[in-house]
C-alpha cells in the first residue's frame, strides 16, 4: 500500500514538474534551462541543456561557440535569459554579446570596447532588471603588468536587442576582482566592488542611478585616480555575491579561507555596510566564486586548491551562516573555478574546473542545501574553462523560481 501511494505521489510531482514547464506528451523539450562554460583557452563557449529530471547536460547541437577573444576573463549571462556576454581577460579589453536562441545557441552580436585606456577585465555582473553590465577592470590608462596601478568599473548599457552602448568608468583600487548589484533596498540599488588592496581587502559602495546606469559613491566611501577606501574586508578578497532580497553581502578571501557576511543597511543607513557578528566562515582552500541559490536559502562557494564546493544554509533573520557547512564539502574535480546555479527549477549546481577541463554538476536538496552528484558528472568542457553561467530555457522555466 505504502509502495503504490509512493508511486502516485512521485508521478504527480513529476507530472505538476511537466505541466510547469510547459511539457506534454506531444513535447519533447525536457530542457529546463541551458548552462555555457567558456576556455581561457580558445575562447570558445560549450554550450549544454539542462535535463530537468536529472540535471545531466547535453551538449548543444553547433557547441562549441566561438568568440573573438584568445583569453577570456569571465561570462556571464542576463536574469531574464535572453543574453550572454563574453569578457576578455587581458589587454583586448572587450566584451562580447550573445543572443540566446530558442534551442539554447548563441549568436554573436557587435562587440564592445571598454573605455580607452581602460585595461585586464576581472569580473562581471548584471543587475536583476538585465538594464546594465558591469565590468571590473584591473588597470587604468598609463597603467599596465609592468607599471601596476588602480582600476574601475564599466557600466553599460544594455539596449534591447543584447547590444551595449558606450560605457562610463569609475575609479577603484588596486586589483579590482569582483562585483555586485543589490536587488532595491528601500527604493535603492547598490553596486558593490571589491579590491585586492597590499594589505587589507577593500568594498567600494555605490548607488546605481536605475535609468542611466550612473554610479555615486556611498557616504564614507572615497575615490581619487589613485586609491580607494570603502569598508575593510579580509587579506585578499577573491569574490563576493548579495543575497535575492538585497539585505546581505557575502566576500571570499582567498588568502584566509573564509567567507566574511555583511549586512546592508536601509533607510537612513543606506547602503551601509555592518559585518555579521557570526562572521567569518571556514571555507576549503583557496575560494574563488561564491553564490546563492534563487530562493535566498543557501550558499556555495568553489574552493579551487580543494577541488569542493561549501554549502551553508541562510538565516533570513540575520544573515548568519550555518547548517550544511558542518556536513562537509561537496567534492568537484581540479580546481573549480566559478558556479552556477541553474535559474528554471534553482536545484543543479554546475562547477567550470579549469585544471580538468570540466564541469561537475550537483543536486541540491530544497530542504537541506546538501549536493549530491548529478549522474554521469563530470561532463567534458573545452579547454581550461574560466567561468560558467546559466539560463532558464524561455518565461515557462523561470516562473518556478520567480512566482
Amino acid at each position: 500500500m505504502k509502495f503504490n501511494t509512493m508511486i502516485r505521489t512521485g508521478v504527480a510531482a513529476v507530472t505538476s514538474l511537466a505541466a510547469a514547464l510547459g511539457i506534454s506528451a506531444c513535447s519533447r523539450d525536457y530542457t529546463a534551462a541551458y548552462v555555457y562554460s567558456i576556455s581561457s583557452s580558445t575562447g570558445a563557449i560549450s554550450g549544454y541543456g539542462v535535463d530537468y529530471q536529472s540535471g545531466i547536460l547535453t551538449q548543444l547541437e553547433g557547441s562549441p561557440f566561438t568568440t573573438q577573444f584568445t583569453n577570456p576573463a569571465t561570462i556571464v549571462s542576463t536574469p531574464n535569459g535572453k543574453f550572454v556576454y563574453a569578457v576578455s581577460g587581458n589587454q583586448q579589453s572587450a566584451v562580447e554579446p550573445f543572443s540566446v536562441g530558442t534551442d539554447g545557441k548563441i549568436y554573436g552580436l557587435a562587440t564592445a570596447n571598454l573605455p580607452t585606456g581602460d585595461t585586464y577585465p576581472t569580473s562581471a555582473t548584471v543587475d536583476s532588471t538585465s538594464s546594465f553590465l558591469f565590468v571590473t577592470f584591473r588597470y587604468q590608462a598609463a597603467y599596465s603588468v609592468n607599471a601596476p596601478g588602480p582600476g574601475g568599473v564599466a557600466v553599460f548599457k544594455i539596449n534591447t536587442d543584447g547590444t551595449l552602448a558606450t560605457p562610463t568608468s569609475y575609479n577603484l583600487g588596486l586589483a579590482p576582482v569582483g562585483v555586485a548589484v543589490s536587488a532595491p533596498v528601500s527604493g535603492n540599488v547598490f553596486v558593490y566592488a571589491v579590491d585586492q588592496e597590499a594589505t587589507q581587502g577593500q568594498l567600494i559602495g555605490f548607488t546605481l542611478n536605475t535609468t542611466s546606469g550612473a554610479l555615486t559613491l556611498l557616504p564614507n566611501n572615497t575615490c581619487t585616480t589613485t586609491t580607494c577606501t570603502g569598508t575593510k574586508v579580509g587579506t585578499t578578497p577573491s569574490a563576493l555575491a548579495i543575497d535575492p532580497t538585497g539585505r546581505y553581502l557575502y566576500v571570499t578571501d582567498e588568502a584566509a579561507n573564509e567567507v566574511i557576511g555583511f549586512s546592508i543597511g536601509a533607510s537612513t543607513t543606506a547602503g551601509a555596510l555592518t559585518s555579521l557578528n557570526s562572521s567569518p566562515y571556514t571555507t576549503g582552500a583557496f575560494p574563488l566564486a561564491i553564490t546563492i541559490d534563487p530562493r535566498g536559502k543557501y550558499v556555495y562557494v568553489a574552493n579551487y586548491n580543494g577541488s569542493s564546493v561549501s554549502s551553508y544554509s541562510l538565516t533570513s533573520a540575520d544573515g548568519s551562516l550555518g547548517g550544511t557547512a558542518s556536513v562537509g564539502n561537496f567534492t568537484t574535480h581540479t580546481g573549480p573555478t566559478c558556479i552556477t546555479i541553474d535559474p528554471a527549477l534553482g536545484i543543479y549546481l554546475y562547477t567550470s574546473n579549469q585544471l580538468d577541463s570540466t564541469i561537475d554538476g550537483g543536486q541540491l536538496s530544497p530542504n537541506t542545501g546538501q549536493l549530491t552528484a548529478i549522474a554521469n558528472t563530470p561532463f567534458p568542457t573545452s579547454a581550461l574553462p574560466s567561468c560558467i553561467t546559466s539560463v532558464p530555457n524561455g518565461a515557462r522555466a523561470q516562473q518556478l523560481v520567480y512566482p
